[in-house]
């Protein structure tokens, strides 16, 4: 099996007959066998992926194979799958399975899309490590000791594993540019509102989005535009985006986050920022420092307002309503389901979102957070009347080892790169760039201004040509 397996590619061989989507199907399958170790999914669902992926040649045949028909993916474990477990890589949910499909999957169904299964996470979103997950720790592909980020690093995994063609994750504050840079895949956050979010279920609603992982652009691209669009059943969804296009008249404007604000960074980063700059400016791009205001404020305002919400979202798995039950002998049975149903991380945040919210320190923290969140989303609309896109890196560092980072704060500064794009609602896109001394893989980062996502994509292309 080809290691850099495409849809692109692969959709052509099934046209031609030279290679048939059961083959690739059982292939990715096999793939999830062979490397269980990873960790990288939590339920796999091969009988009925054999049965669709027959349906799909049968189409080819037939001429009347869909846009996306034999695209085979993998759904991170918080996007609802009707007769598919979904966990959130939480005890709380363990055993819960959907009603329903969340409208990215009926769309990806629609369109003649396969799915092998449902990939490990953070639970309920919330690490950047895939360390918290109940299910186990999911390992990083090249280097097993190492993580692959998170929340969504199964989805990364499998995707930089040749385990399907693009996966679906979800980013709430990076969790899916973080570990699409730490295994070398493309990762896309879309403009809030692109993509619905109907069936999500939710760690912080004004900040998750859907979004995927693949291994190509055009792939990426593909996929992004069969997802994109209205859903009447999302509130959130926009209707009618202004998309905004590659400009055709003059050279792309790039604005660079200039060496002083690299915080923590590690110099195989620095370096591959510089020749990351190189190459835009090899594509004939302007490339000039910009300076982002506010960027001290940007892990304090979104940990802020991401723990509020969680805590009001979260607070309906009670064991009675929703959620894990266990019984008590006091008869709380709230407090025993919610100590059982939720790891460490989860807890720790609920308290901090309910501590933020509570009377005494309400507009301390979280009334504070949402002015800084405004004065962030009017520094990038500042920002982008004079450039089209902004470049960063996605991470401070490469993927580090299993339990190297035990205090919480430290994990959380490394998404320094990434929570300011979902508290502006911004589109941002994860670009694989070489790898460090370890072979271990670098990711550096496209951000855009709202509805610009498809220029991301056409940018990074422009990298790679």
């Amino acid at each position: 099996m080809n290691e850099q397996s495409t849809y692109t590619a692969d959709r052509e061989a099934y046209a031609q007959n030279t290679i048939s989507v059961v083959q690739r199907t059982k292939q990715f399958l096999q793939r999830i066998t062979d490397r269980e170790e990873l960790n990288a999914f939590i339920t796999i669902d091969a009988n009925r992926a054999v049965v669709s992926a027959g349906e799909s040649d049968e189409r080819f045949t037939a001429g009347l194979d869909r846009p996306l028909e034999g695209l085979v993916v993998a759904l991170k474990d918080n996007i609802s799958m009707k007769g598919l477990p979904s966990t959130c890589g939480s005890r709380m949910l363990e055993g819960y399975v959907p009603l329903f499909d969340a409208t990215v999957v009926e769309r990806l169904r629609n369109a003649g899309s396969i799915f092998v299964g449902k990939t490990n996470m953070d639970e309920f979103a919330m690490g950047s490590s895939n360390e918290t997950s109940a299910f186990g720790v999911v390992r990083h592909p090249v280097d097993v000791s190492r993580v692959p980020g998170g929340s969504s690093g199964g989805s990364a995994v499998a995707v930089a594993d040749n385990m399907c063609h693009v996966a679906l994750g979800s980013d709430t504050g990076g969790s899916i540019r973080q570990p699409a840079a730490f295994c070398g895949t493309y990762g896309l956050k879309p403009t809030y509102g692109r993509v619905s979010r109907y069936g999500l279920i939710a760690f912080a609603s004004s900040l998750d989005q859907v979004g995927l992982f693949s291994r190509s652009v055009a792939d990426m691209e593909t996929v992004f535009d069969v997802l994109a669009g209205h859903d009447p059943m999302d509130s959130t969804s926009i209707e009618a985006p202004s998309i905004v296009a590659l400009p055709t008249n003059r050279p792309i404007r790039v604005g660079a986050m200039p060496m002083s604000q690299l915080t923590g960074c590690e110099q195989s980063v620095i370096d591959a920022y510089s020749r990351y700059l190189e190459a835009l400016r090899a594509t004939g791009a302007s490339v000039v420092d910009v300076v982002l205001p506010h960027s001290e404020t940007w892990i304090p305002t979104y940990f802020i307002l991401a723990t509020a919400e969680a805590s009001s979202n979260l607070a309906r798995y009670d064991g009675v309503r929703f959620g894990r039950r266990v019984d008590a002998s006091d008869g709380d049975i709230t407090t025993a389901s919610r100590t059982a149903g939720f790891g460490t991380e989860v807890k720790r945040r609920i308290m901090l979102g309910t501590y933020v919210l509570s009377s005494g320190y309400y507009e301390a923290y979280y009334g504070k957070a949402q002015m800084a969140r405004r004065l962030i989303r009017d520094a990038y609309v500042d920002i982008f009347k004079s450039v089209d896109v902004l470049a960063m890196p996605t991470t401070p560092t490469t993927a580090f080892g299993i339990g190297e980072k035990s205090d919480p704060v430290s994990m959380w500064l490394s998404d320094y790169f990434t929570v300011s794009a979902p508290i502006a609602g911004i589109p941002a896109l994860n670009i694989p760039f070489g790898t460090d001394s370890a072979g271990l893989p670098i990711g550096m980062q496209l951000q855009g201004a709202m509805n610009s996502d498809e220029m991301l994509m056409g940018v990074a292309a422009t990298i790679l040509t």
